[in-house]
């Protein structure tokens, strides 16, 4: 067994992580039980940039993984290239906890372009109606929570209550497919959980 315990920016992924990260259990590595702790929340601009506050969550962090646990630290990337800011990232949180496994995740632009990649299979789902039509990069879009909230009936996306939900019902693959950092999320999954990523089947 071993335990995940995340960092995260704000409100909506303390409840939508866990439902996420179990359902990529049950998808990536089945045969593998994991524990999801209750993310740790930060600001991020405090987190990234002084020093002492990026310390003591990486350490709480760890505390709450045990021994063999993993850290992941989920942030969106907003205006930062994931693949510079990332690994940035990565080498400071090793060297606050090098006793353990730590992996960095910057969504692109932010958590909710997982919907955009995933946005076909959402439609009807929390009255979010889908538009062929509407086709959109969801690497490119710097407001994915508006984009959202103008296609859902009333025009609001709730971050509370509609990010766990739309994350319980977003097909998976399709959001594999379609989003790099999304895939990156997977293939972190699968490497500390000792599966490769090549040899994950689709649900």
């Amino acid at each position: 067994m071993q335990t995940v315990a995340s960092i995260v920016e704000g409100d909506g992924e303390v409840s939508a992580l866990p439902v996420l990260l179990r359902r990529l259990g049950e998808w990536l590595t089945p045969d593998v039980y994991t524990e999801i702790a209750t993310p740790i929340r930060v600001r991020r601009e405090q987190f990234l940039n002084k020093d002492d506050v990026f310390s003591r969550h990486l350490k709480l962090a760890a505390a709450k993984c045990g021994e063999t646990g993993w850290v992941l630290i989920l942030l969106d990337a907003d205006d930062d290239c994931p693949a510079t800011r990332g690994p940035e990232i990565l080498d400071r949180a090793r060297r606050v906890v090098p006793h353990r496994s730590v992996s960095v995740v910057l969504a692109n632009h932010e958590y909710e372009a997982w919907f955009l990649a995933a946005a076909q299979s959402l439609d009807g789902q929390r009255g979010f109606r889908f538009d062929p039509a509407d086709g959109v990069d969801p690497e490119v879009p710097r407001n994915a929570k508006g984009w959202i909230g103008h296609r859902m009936v009333g025009g609001v996306y709730r971050e509370i209550t509609d990010q766990p939900a739309l994350t319980a019902r977003m097909d998976l693959d399709q959001a594999r497919a379609r989003s790099r950092s999304f895939r990156k999320l997977c293939s972190e999954w699968s490497r500390q959980l000792g599966q490769p990523p090549e040899h994950v089947a689709g649900p």
